[in-house]
């Protein structure tokens, strides 16, 4: 396995890796401990002679400093392993991050190419009449019209044109696409009679 700060970049597999050899380590030193517990209860720091200075017959002298020996190599060998494991989780962090970072440029730079893919508007909503087809269908005061029914920024000549497509098309709905606050938006209209004047308002 590759270790943090290696060639290969870390993965969340390298850190649960790392984390259950921690968890191996922890459960040898306390199996350690336990042992020294069986032993009369002798610590890491207990004499191991009695006050004559004789080495003590009621414990399993080996063992002790066996267990004792092994606690402190586990210990660094813990300690060692924290820090690979910090490490670790710092690179796994910088690298959401960068990635975050470049999810969102790449969602800018999708805006913006968008913005420049826009098409030409041939004409902008000044009025909305409230109650009227043009209100009932949700276009809005400043909407910028690219499409109008059949008619589009190549072949709209003045706005005679929209009233002829709106005239023929009395009843029936008309696909409108406008240009709002930078975003493209489809609206459906059916011109028809109303109370007010003409057949959008």
């Amino acid at each position: 396995m590759a270790q943090p700060g290696g060639s290969r970049p870390v993965t969340v597999s390298d850190v649960q890796q790392l984390v259950k050899r921690k968890d191996e380590i922890e459960a040898q030193i306390k199996a350690c401990y336990e042992l020294l517990e069986g032993q009369k209860g002798v610590g890491m720091n207990e004499p191991l002679v009695d006050a004559e200075g004789f080495p003590r017959d009621d414990i399993d002298l080996y063992q002790v400093r066996t267990a004792r020996h092994n606690i402190i190599c586990l210990q660094n060998d813990h300690k060692a392993l924290m820090k690979q494991v910090e490490e670790a989780l710092h690179q796994l962090h910088a690298r959401e991050k960068e990635k975050h970072a470049r999810d969102e440029a790449e969602a800018l730079a999708e805006a913006m190419s968008q913005n420049q893919r826009l098409p030409q508007a041939f004409a902008k909503v000044n009025a909305v009449t409230p109650g009227s087809p043009a209100s009932i269908s949700g276009l809005q005061v400043d909407d910028e019209i690219v499409e109008f029914g059949s008619v589009n920024v190549n072949n709209f000549q003045n706005l005679q044109n929209i009233a002829t497509v709106v005239q023929h098309s009395e009843g029936r709905p008309l696909s409108v696409t406008v240009i709002r606050s930078g975003k493209k938006v489809h609206v459906g209209l059916t011109p028809k009679r109303w109370a007010g004047k003409g057949l959008l308002g």
